[in-house]
């Protein structure tokens, strides 16, 4: 391992947190050179320039929710080059050293002397690290020495530092399946305090390829509307922030705006006949997503939305999942509806709709969609697909619209939810349930 002398030279303005991010030129031959004999050279290239883009574009949404600097450590061109291909609002730097152990002691080094005060660095070959996750890393940083990602090959896609261990660097057998259990050893034996990340897989060789498909997989976000013009255009907005998406909005006969404001967002507009249960069959039965996301038309989705529903559906055993729940207004009474929600969706697997409930477009088919209820239709859908495996909860919230409660009250709302599913549960007809909901509310 080289020791640095660190010398002064211009890097990024000082701002606390720093993400380094290595990779290389996507030059023909060059750029992932182990994918060359299923894809080819120009195939190769390309497929490191798509995973390059990807990591870039999760790393400015980060970028967006806190303070930060990406940096970008390359090889293979000028740096002209680079700014060229990945844009000017980055700060490039050559890698520097003769091996990976070199090149990241390098990098943290010239962080730390930069005056940051939390490093995360990775590589480009995991498309399944998004924002939560770079976030995640960071968060951690405040309470631990050392953040790791574990890959599945023995290595590690991501580590973070809140200070310049590079002896953590040292003596590592790099490109084999010891790294992560070196380094931990390492930071064992020097007292640090770690935290790993979720395990991953990256993309080296062809067998891995199926990996890319599944984190770039089409998302549609059907929206089932009646009359949201008040509510909807924040809720495109919000979709707006994904990639790799379809969104559909079916309207069940709108007498407002709604249907223009879909329009005017770029959206697939069906229109059917109301019921939240029909509109959102005839949305999944028109889209081409091999995943399908369900979403209120009052309820924003959370930034990182979409490479975090692709990052869960990925996971052995999940058959669905929803995000947490977050209600708009101020008042104390709403948090603990929240928090109800919370260990509700966590305890018993039992998410609700307003929590945009996400699947695989042939697990939706494998139950048979929605029930064309009047009433409980994400009741009914959640418990069939948890007789399939596991309903996940994404460490990310919704933020629905909190009018209903402020119309009549956190109490009634509450007890009203729940006398509807112990009046399901104990035989009363949907369309009673739903008739005795609208007189009560």
């Amino acid at each position: 391992m080289i020791k640095w002398e660190v010398e002064a030279v211009a890097l990024a303005a000082p701002v606390s947190d720093r993400l380094i991010i290595l990779t290389r030129y996507p030059q023909l031959g060059q750029a992932k050179t182990r994918l060359i004999p299923a894809l080819g050279q120009a195939g190769a290239a390309e497929q490191h320039r798509q995973m390059v883009e990807h990591t870039l574009n999760q790393a400015r949404q980060l970028r967006q929710q806190m303070p930060l600097t990406i940096e970008v450590w390359f090889t293979g061109a000028t740096t002209a080059e680079m700014q060229a291909w990945l844009g000017d609002d980055l700060s490039y730097h050559p890698q520097q050293g003769d091996d990976l152990g070199d090149r990241l002691s390098y990098a943290v080094a010239m962080a730390f002397q930069s005056g940051c005060q939390r490093v995360v660095m990775l590589g480009t070959d995991c498309p399944f690290v998004d924002s939560v996750l770079l976030r995640q890393a960071f968060l951690r940083l405040a309470q631990q020495d050392v953040v790791l990602g574990p890959a599945m090959d023995g290595g590690y896609y991501l580590i973070g530092l809140r200070q310049p261990f590079l002896f953590l660097f040292e003596g590592i057998a790099w490109s084999t399946a010891q790294v992560l259990e070196q380094t931990c050893a390492i930071a064992r034996a020097h007292g640090l305090r770690f935290y790993r990340l979720p395990w991953l897989s990256d993309i080296d060789y062809p067998k891995d390829l199926p990996i890319w498909a599944a984190a770039t997989a089409t998302l549609s976000v059907i929206i089932p509307v009646l009359n949201e013009a008040a509510s909807l255009e924040h809720t495109l907005a919000a979709v707006q922030t994904g990639s790799y998406l379809e969104v559909i909005v079916v309207d069940g006969g709108s007498q407002d705006q709604t249907v223009a404001i879909a329009q005017k967002w770029g959206a697939q507009v069906i229109t059917t006949t109301p019921g939240r249960g029909h509109q959102m069959n005839v949305g999944a039965t028109a889209a081409r997503g091999d995943l399908l996301l369900f979403l209120h038309g009052d309820t924003r989705l959370p930034l990182g939305f979409d490479a975090l529903a692709r990052r869960i559906l990925a996971q052995t055993g999940v058959v669905g999942a929803a995000f947490m729940l977050k209600i708009e207004g101020q008042s104390p009474c709403l948090r603990l509806v929240e928090w109800g929600v919370k260990w509700r969706s966590r305890l018993f697997q039992l998410p609700y709709g307003d929590q945009a409930i996400f699947l695989k477009a042939a697990t939706f088919k494998q139950i048979g969609g929605f029930a064309e209820l009047p009433i409980m239709e994400d009741f009914v859908f959640i418990q069939a697909l948890r007789r399939l495996g596991r309903v996940a909860i994404a460490p990310a919230a919704v933020l629905t619209s909190g009018r209903r409660w402020q119309k009549l009250g956190v109490l009634k709302v509450t007890l009203l939810n729940q006398l509807m599913i112990v009046g399901y549960r104990l035989g009363v007809s949907p369309v009673r349930l739903a008739r005795w909901y609208r007189t009560w509310r």
